[in-house]
């Protein structure tokens, strides 16, 4: 069966290189529409068009590059390739600055022609993705609004965050620094059944100790010196609905029996008050290191908390998120500015791919940000991360069992890039069986396609 690689629509004038180019095309997987003049083409574009446009440069009535000012007044971002056997630098440099993705001259080489083509595809589709979301997203109409991302180890977390949703119990969520771990828990919050009362997010790294539980348990006027006013707390004022305490592995241990007995409890007092007062509500810790067995962190208030788990993987292992989420937050950025959004190049976008990303989606978000609002940036000088992105990274604070699968990870990826995704070699270099290293590579979202040579 041929793989479907996209729709393209293909205008040429003469009919004997237009139905050998189109049947060259379907060949390899493309739905193709063939026009012998631009007019007819310009009749079917649309901005819903899912597909690209191939057009010849000379042409009587229309010529291509007259189509191409016109098909993206139309549909503006539509992938538009130019073939020529005509072509100069200066026509080529003209078409690119109108907006052309690419620029082919004849005779051209039909494997180069496919390749670009399936690129220009992807990015139409990208494009299209982008602005669904784009419409959706303050709707809040389903989960794929709020984690975006198409990769296998998306599918699974978001599967998960319904299941444990529904459950309405304590848990925790590990991930490392910038993967969206309060974002996790809003979707916890809003897909379960607590989604009308609050949420109520507390990082417990940003809190003095000193104020630690005044925060958490609210006080009473006059509790301390300078309580001129009552202050409820984020327990309290959490009733009913859902706690968030990000980085929870920095909670003073002295606090933590506290917290311990009010989950326990099911009350707290606040400070400078005897009377007790009842608490229903759900607790989500989030942490980027291990608690189990952390001799900081008491043992009976993490087996309080571990009622449920969620690993949020990192986005060197779902590389093939990078492109719909920069281009997301890109388009953010350039509507922020009210200016109109230049798409990364096809060497940029590799550049991306490429790149470690220490920070994970916080670190995109903000370089994809600053290339929308300055399409004059170097993208080059934005990927640089900074010392504290790569001491996150340096110093493992991951629990052992994501630092193993991560490795393991590290490991399979290796062996298909050194063995061009040849899966027989693969499995004899790390020695494992055909139904193994497929379960491992679907667990962490690998592709074997992304390998090949």
């Amino acid at each position: 069966m041929i793989e479907q690689r996209g729709r393209v629509i293909l205008v040429d004038d003469e009919t004997s290189v237009r139905q050998t180019t189109a049947q060259w095309l379907e060949l390899a997987g493309f739905t193709v529409t063939q026009f012998d003049n631009a007019n007819a083409a310009l009749a079917v574009l649309n901005p819903d068009y899912d597909g690209i446009l191939v057009t010849d440069v000379r042409m009587p009535q229309m010529d291509g590059q007259e189509l191409l000012q016109l098909a993206l007044q139309q549909v503006p971002e539509l992938p538009i390739i130019l073939v020529t056997g005509h072509g100069s630098v200066d026509m080529a440099i003209t078409a690119m600055r109108e907006g052309a993705y690419d620029f082919i001259e004849k005779p051209f080489d039909p494997e180069r022609l496919v390749e670009t083509l399936h690129r220009a595809c992807e990015k139409r589709r990208l494009t299209l993705e982008n602005q669904r979301l784009l419409q959706r997203l303050h709707h809040n109409a389903s989960i794929e609004d709020r984690l975006i991302g198409l990769s296998p180890a998306m599918d699974r977390l978001r599967r998960e965050i319904l299941r444990l949703a529904k459950l309405d119990t304590n848990l925790i969520i590990y991930g490392e620094t910038g993967t969206g771990k309060e974002l996790v828990a809003q979707c916890l919050h809003e897909f379960g059944p607590r989604a009308e009362q609050p949420f109520v997010p507390l990082n417990c790294g940003a809190i003095p100790e000193s104020l630690f539980e005044s925060e958490l348990f609210g006080y009473e006027v006059g509790a301390f010196t300078g309580a001129s006013k009552r202050r409820i707390g984020k327990f309290e004022f959490s009733a009913g609905g859902t706690l968030f305490m990000d980085e929870i592995e920095s909670m003073p241990l002295n606090l933590q029996v506290k917290v311990l007995r009010t989950l326990e409890q099911g009350s707290i007092e606040r400070l400078g008050d005897n009377r007790a007062r009842s608490l229903n509500l759900r607790v989500v810790a989030a942490t980027k290191t291990e608690l189990k067995g952390d001799e900081a962190f008491r043992q009976d208030l993490y087996y309080r908390l571990n009622l449920g788990q969620l690993y949020i993987p990192p986005l060197r292992e779902r590389t093939e998120d990078i492109p719909l989420l920069f281009e997301f937050y890109a388009r953010q950025g350039a509507q922020q500015q009210q200016q109109d959004y230049q798409p990364c190049s096809v060497q940029e976008m590799r550049t991306l791919q490429h790149y470690a990303w220490p920070g994970n989606v916080r670190e995109l978000r903000n370089i994809a940000l600053r290339f929308g609002m300055d399409p004059q940036c170097n993208l080059t000088e934005l990927l640089q991360p900074t010392a504290s992105e790569q001491s996150d990274i340096a110093s493992g604070e991951l629990p052992l069992l994501l630092q193993v699968q991560n490795f393991e990870a590290h490991v399979i990826r290796q062996a298909l890039q050194q063995y061009r995704g040849n899966i027989q070699q693969v499995m004899d270099a790390l020695d494992l069986p055909r139904r193994t290293l497929n379960q491992k590579m679907h667990k962490y979202g690998i592709n074997r396609s992304d390998f090949l040579s």
